[in-house]
């Protein structure tokens, strides 16, 4: 089983509103979407970490009847391996054999993408796996083995999960896809937001 984490916790400074709150262009917010992404991409439970403005996306959650467990990282601005770390701690009770990271800010990641990462990653026994393009550039999601949330947790937060990511560089899973430009751009600022999600209205 593949735990899905969606780290929503950031204080969206630079788009200058939450991103979880907004629209994605299909009528669903960033976060109905990604739920909706994982779940269609076969991930069986989705956490979605929440922090700065989680009263206002719990509301909304609720009101969309959402498909995910809510939690609460009651220290945001220590990072997002501190999230990341609350959605292991959410997922504790499950026979994992992995968890797979998305950040908010990747709204138009397609279910697709979720499922060939997640194939991909099981036929090769890989510690982590991730989407990589022809460019070399990585994208998300990326998907660690339970076996490395030892690792995870004794990670330096100023340094997030990088710190096990280049532990473990020469093992990773880089799978190939370039037919997926949502698992690559991230949205952070309103010129982001209008350029991938202008073009869908």
């Amino acid at each position: 089983m593949v735990g899905g984490i969606i780290l929503a916790a950031g204080a969206s400074s630079r788009m200058g509103r939450t991103k979880a709150l907004l629209p994605s262009g299909d009528g669903r917010t960033f976060l109905e979407r990604l739920v909706g992404t994982l779940r269609e991409g076969g991930v069986g439970e989705v956490v979605a970490v929440l922090g700065h403005d989680a009263s206002r996306v719990e509301e909304h959650a609720a009101s969309a009847g959402l498909a995910a467990r809510l939690v609460r990282n009651l220290s945001p601005d220590r990072g997002q391996l501190s999230s990341l770390l609350v959605g292991l701690d959410a997922l504790s009770d499950l026979p994992l054999d992995g968890a797979l990271i998305v950040p908010v800010d990747l709204p138009l990641v397609s279910p697709r993408t979720i499922e060939r990462v997640v194939a991909a990653w099981r036929s090769a026994g890989a510690p982590i796996a991730r989407p990589v393009r022809e460019d070399g550039r990585h994208g998300h999601p990326v998907v660690f083995a339970t076996r490395l949330f030892r690792e995870l947790r004794a990670a330096d937060l100023a340094v997030g999960a990088r710190q096990v990511v280049r532990a473990h560089s020469s093992e990773i899973l880089d799978v190939p896809l370039d037919d997926d430009e949502g698992a690559f751009e991230d949205i952070d600022t309103p010129a982001d937001y209008e350029r991938l999600i202008g073009r869908l209205r």
